[in-house]
C-alpha cells in the first residue's frame, strides 16, 4: 500500500503540473497522500518532514538563485547579453541563422545567464536573423532550447547552471567533474540536435514553409546600439574562471560578475534603472527556488515513509551498471515535476546518500555520478508542462501544435542518447 501510495502521489504530481498548477501547492499535496498512504500524522507529515526538506533546500540554494537571477537581469538591462549575441550572429551571417541564434543561447547559458532571461535576449535577434534568412518561424523555440536548455545546462564542465551545482554536496565533487564524459555528452547534443535543425529546415524549405510573420505583426527591430562585446563578455568570463579555475564558491563569483557589470556599466548606469534591475531579478528568484523546494519537500516525505525501503530495493536490483538506475530514476522525476532542478533534487534527497555509497564500493567515481546525474536531469524535464518550453512558446508566439516536436527532438530525444554515451565512457573507465 504504501509503495502504492508512492506511485499514486508522483501521478498526482505529475497530472497536476501538467495541467498548469504551480507545484508550490501541488508538490505539498502530493506528499500529503503519500504520508497519509504511508502511516504518518498528516499535520507532523506538512510541518515537520515536508518543511525540513523544503527549507533545508532554500537554506542551502537561495543565495545562488537570487544571484544568478540578478547577474542575468542585469546583463539583459544593460545589454550586454544582446551585445554577444549579435556579435556572434554577424559573425556567422544570416544565411547560418540557425547556427547564430543556437550559438549564441549557448554562450549566454554557459556564462551563468539563466534560461528565461536568454529566452528573452534571444528571442529578437532570432526573429531578425530567420527574417532576413527566410527560414520556417516555426523553429526559432527549438534553436534557443538547443542553445539553452541542454548541453550549455548540463553537461559541459563548469557550467554554472544550478542543475550542474546540485550533485556536488551529494557527490562531494565540483563544477567541472567527470570532464571526458561531460564534453561526450555535449558534442552528441550539440552535434546531433545542430545537424537535426538543418534537416529540419530543409525539409520545410523543400515543402515550401518560408518565413511567416508572427499574428501580431510585431516587427522586431534588433539595435546596434549596444555596449563594447570584449567588455560584454567579462563579466561572464569572470564567473566561469572564479568558479572553476580560481575555485571559489558560486556565491562570490556571482557577486564578482555583478560588480563587474556596474563597474562596466558606470557610463550608462543612469539610464539602465539598476535598482529596478536587481529588485526584478531578486522576485523572479523566489518562484524558481520555491518551485525546486516543494519538489525536494516531497521528496523528503516519500523518503519518510516505509514505502521507500522497498521501492529503493527495486530501483537499486535494476541489472548492470548503477548509473543506469540513476538515470532513469532522475529522468522520471525530472519528467513529472517538469523540472530539471526539481525532479534532480527529489531524486537525490531521497538517493544521494545510497548512491554516494554505491559509489564507493562499485569503483565508479562520484563525478561519474555527478556527471550522469546532470546530464540526466535535463532529458524528461522538457515534456509539454515544463516551465522553460511554456515562456519559449510564449515569448514566440507560437504552439505546442507548431514548435514542440522539434524541441522534443533537440531537448529531451538527443539528450537522452547523450546519457547512453556517458554511461558508456563511464563504464570504460573514462571520466
Amino acid at each position: 500500500m504504501e509503495v502504492l501510495g508512492i506511485i499514486i502521489g508522483l501521478i498526482i504530481l505529475m497530472g497536476l503540473a501538467y495541467m498548469g498548477y504551480s507545484i508550490i501547492w501541488v508538490a505539498p499535496v502530493a506528499a500529503g497522500f503519500v504520508a497519509w498512504t504511508g502511516g504518518l500524522n498528516l499535520l507532523d507529515a506538512y510541518t515537520g518532514v515536508y518543511m525540513s526538506g523544503l527549507v533545508g533546500f532554500l537554506q542551502t540554494w537561495f543565495p545562488v538563485f537570487m544571484l544568478s537571477s540578478i547577474f542575468g537581469k542585469l546583463m539583459e538591462d544593460t545589454g550586454m547579453a544582446r551585445s554577444i549575441a549579435l556579435t556572434l550572429s554577424k559573425l556567422l551571417g544570416e544565411k547560418r541563422a540557425i547556427l547564430g541564434v543556437f550559438i549564441s543561447a549557448a554562450v549566454l547559458t554557459y556564462g551563468g545567464i539563466s534560461l528565461f532571461v536568454v529566452v528573452f535576449a534571444v528571442y529578437p535577434l532570432a526573429l531578425s536573423l530567420f527574417r532576413q534568412a527566410n527560414l520556417p518561424r516555426r523553429l526559432i523555440p527549438a534553436t534557443i532550447a538547443l542553445g539553452a536548455f541542454t548541453f550549455t545546462m548540463t553537461a559541459l564542465p563548469g557550467t554554472p547552471q544550478i542543475q550542474n551545482l546540485i550533485p556536488m554536496p551529494y557527490f562531494f565533487t565540483t563544477p567541472t567533474a567527470a570532464p571526458i564524459m561531460g564534453i561526450a555528452a555535449a558534442l552528441v547534443m550539440a552535434v546531433g540536435g545542430y545537424f537535426y535543425l538543418m534537416w529540419r529546415q530543409n525539409q520545410l524549405i523543400n515543402k515550401g514553409e518560408l518565413f511567416d510573420e508572427p499574428k501580431d505583426n510585431t516587427v522586431v527591430e534588433v539595435s546596434d546600439e549596444v555596449p563594447n562585446v570584449f567588455l560584454s563578455l567579462i563579466p561572464l568570463l569572470s564567473v566561469l574562471i572564479t568558479l572553476n579555475i580560481l575555485e571559489w564558491n558560486i556565491v562570490v563569483s556571482l557577486l564578482a560578475g555583478i560588480i563587474l557589470i556596474l563597474l562596466l556599466s558606470l557610463p550608462r548606469i543612469r539610464h539602465i534603472g539598476v535598482t529596478n534591475s536587481v529588485n526584478v531579478g531578486a522576485k523572479g528568484s523566489v518562484t524558481a527556488i520555491l518551485n525546486t523546494s516543494a519538489a525536494v519537500g516531497f521528496g523528503t516525505t516519500v523518503q519518510a515513509v516505509p514505502g521507500f525501503a522497498i521501492l529503493t530495493s527495486a530501483l537499486m536490483s535494476i541489472p548492470g551498471n548503477p548509473l543506469v538506475s540513476l538515470s532513469v530514476a532522475i529522468n522520471l522525476l525530472a519528467g513529472a515535476t517538469g523540472s530539471a532542478s526539481g525532479g534532480m533534487g527529489i531524486a537525490l534527497e531521497a538517493l544521494g546518500e545510497q548512491y554516494y555509497n554505491l559509489s564507493q564500493t562499485s569503483g565508479i567515481s562520484p563525478e561519474a555520478f555527478h556527471r550522469v546525474a546532470s546530464i540526466s536531469s535535463g532529458g524528461l524535464d522538457v515534456l509539454p508542462h515544463n516551465g522553460a518550453v511554456l515562456t519559449l512558446l510564449t515569448i514566440t508566439g507560437l504552439s505546442h501544435k507548431d514548435s514542440y516536436v522539434d524541441i522534443a527532438v533537440v531537448a529531451i530525444v538527443i539528450p537522452v542518447l547523450s546519457v547512453v554515451v556517458a554511461i558508456i565512457l563511464a563504464s570504460m573507465g573514462l571520466y
